[in-house]
């Protein structure tokens, strides 16, 4: 079994797997849409990881305001998250997930991604970052 990390964007998910012992998150790719409310194929899509990854649950990254409030974008990941556990049956866990997008530009930046270029891997990095928080607070409470 896995664990996948989302990102759940307006028109992008970044997906994320971890490894089998759950130590290390791995991005997978960035799901494109044309319209944010279409879903299907997304969700299709998302399913298809499942099954190929064997995945037994999934961190959805939960873009809270700085304040630690819940603005639109984190009403609609809550609303993705609903439709994600009934579709998959899986559960789905909220990981906060502010700064990740900057985290993930940073990186990009320390390894020379070209400005032009970031726009096409920030998803998938942040769904990795977001996942990979998730598997460090989970280590370290097995650890305990």
């Amino acid at each position: 079994m896995r664990i996948m990390g989302l990102d759940y964007g307006s028109k992008t998910v970044g997906v994320a797997v971890s490894d089998p012992l759950f130590i290390t998150a791995n991005g997978v790719e960035i799901i494109r849409r044309k319209d944010e409310n279409k879903l299907r194929q997304t969700l299709a899509r998302i399913e298809e990881l499942i099954r190929e990854y064997e995945v037994g649950e999934i961190v959805l990254g939960f873009p809270k305001n700085m304040n630690n409030t819940v603005g639109e974008r984190g009403e609609l990941s809550l609303e993705f998250k609903e439709t994600l556990e009934r579709r998959t049956g899986l559960p789905v866990h909220m990981w906060d997930e502010r700064l990740s997008t900057v985290e993930a530009d940073k990186v990009m930046m320390e390894v020379g991604v070209r400005r032009e270029n970031r726009k096409e891997y920030v998803d998938k990095i942040a769904a990795t970052i977001i996942l990979q928080g998730y598997l460090n607070l989970r280590g370290s409470k097995a650890a305990n």
